[in-house]
């Protein structure tokens, strides 16, 4: 019975959206200009934040999959933080950092460089909730690999470069494209942290989600047709997720 229940509460709220959408005006309500510029814009922004948590996400994990001490543990902390703030204050500690006022945003407006309310800060936003998501996980794989093969090169020889690049990456490829997944599905749903950080400025700012949010009452059909399109992209990363999640393991 709990099984069952907890299912149907999954399950039914996403049935009864997909029964409410017009299937047959679908194509023409994607095709209009609100919809297409919040999905380019929600595409650029979470492809770009996707490659920035992979330069910054790989050394993270491997430095504290292969550290030990209350530094690392404070690290730890640090990184799996944004994935249990609530996103509007994940969006006004960037905005008290980065924006025109803030810690080092008024630095850099200074200098002419603005950061808060541009595209620049939808990227940063979506960076900063989707980065623990790859770390935490190709931490856990780098742990459960252990460090047997690289030492193994390292006595063989082996720069640190060549084992990073032949024995680190192949053996924790599977976790690593697993995480990113998951970090271009959180992306790409992120709202508070974007509203809070960047504001709403059609085709600069306003990702999918936010779009949603504002056509939920003037133009329901739109918003509907928006949802199930976010939904069908989760359905395909989280699938693709958990197959590479099996193959890891």
């Amino acid at each position: 019975m709990p099984f069952g229940c907890g299912i149907a509460l999954l399950a039914v709220p996403l049935l009864a959206m997909f029964l409410r959408v017009p299937w047959a005006e679908l194509p023409g309500l994607l095709a209009t200009d609100r919809a297409r510029d919040a999905l380019f814009l929600s595409l650029t922004t979470c492809l770009i934040s996707t490659v920035i948590v992979l330069v910054l996400g790989i050394p993270t994990a491997l430095v504290l999959a292969r550290s030990h001490g209350r530094w690392a543990q404070v690290a730890r902390v640090l990184v799996t933080v944004p994935m249990v703030l609530p996103p509007v204050v994940a969006g006004l500690a960037l905005l008290v950092t980065l924006g025109r006022r803030g810690l080092i945003g008024s630095h850099l407006s200074a200098m002419g460089i603005e950061i808060g309310f541009t595209t620049a800060a939808v990227v940063i936003a979506q960076t900063f909730v989707a980065l623990p998501f790859l770390v935490v996980s190709l931490e856990g794989a780098l742990r459960s690999a252990g460090e047997r093969y690289e030492l193994v090169a390292g006595n063989l020889g082996a720069s640190p470069s060549r084992t990073f690049w032949r024995i680190t990456l192949p053996v924790t490829g599977p976790a690593i494209a697993s995480g990113t997944a998951l970090a271009f599905a959180r992306a790409l749903g992120e709202f508070g942290a974007t509203l809070t950080f960047a504001g709403s400025l059609q085709g600069v700012t306003r990702t999918l989600p936010l779009e949603i949010y504002l056509l939920r009452e003037t133009d329901s059909e739109l918003a509907l047709a928006l949802s199930v399109l976010l939904i069908a992209v989760a359905i395909v990363v989280v699938g693709i997720s958990m197959r590479l999640r099996s193959v890891n393991a």
